[in-house]
């Protein structure tokens, strides 16, 4: 017999992927809340993701790419976006004088202090949903399961 249209959608509304996509997304929608609440008006959510990626030494525009799954050409133009705002600059790769690195500026510092601040608050409201052990058991098998990631990790 096959499945009826509440079964369907009972199992469209479990499953694991969209529900990973749902929080990422919630959490996103978060922090460009509070992110705009301090005044980062020109920051997206694109921006935002971006941002993540770059390691503190500086990241190349090719790994940036490869980390969120886009074109070299799209991550250029998203750089150069942030690069307008003045979160990042481009600098000679020391290891590689054809390369250049992605590194955070003096204001792209400011704002990894503040996303850390908003990471904390989100934190802290999905602590106040889910109780602290809730919440710290689901940030251990997120873990867990990201250790056999396929994709390198964000340092």
């Amino acid at each position: 017999m096959p499945p009826s249209q509440s079964e369907i959608q009972e199992a469209r509304n479990t499953n694991i992927g969209r529900l990973f996509i749902r929080a990422h997304r919630d959490f996103q929608l978060r922090s460009i809340e509070k992110l705009q609440a301090l005044g980062y008006q020109d920051i997206s959510t694109t921006h935002a993701t971006v941002l993540m990626y770059i390691d503190l030494k500086g990241t190349r525009i090719i790994t940036l790419a490869e980390r969120a799954g886009m074109t070299k050409q799209s991550m250029g133009q998203l750089v150069g976006e942030l690069e307008a705002g003045g979160y990042v600059q481009r600098m000679p790769d020391p290891d590689d004088k054809r390369a250049v690195l992605v590194q955070f500026t003096e204001s792209g510092q400011r704002f990894l202090q503040d996303a850390y601040h908003i990471k904390q608050a989100i934190e802290a409201e999905y602590i106040a949903l889910l109780g602290e052990d809730g919440f710290l058991v689901l940030r251990d098998l997120l873990a867990r399961l990201l250790e056999t990631s396929v994709r390198e990790p964000i340092e």
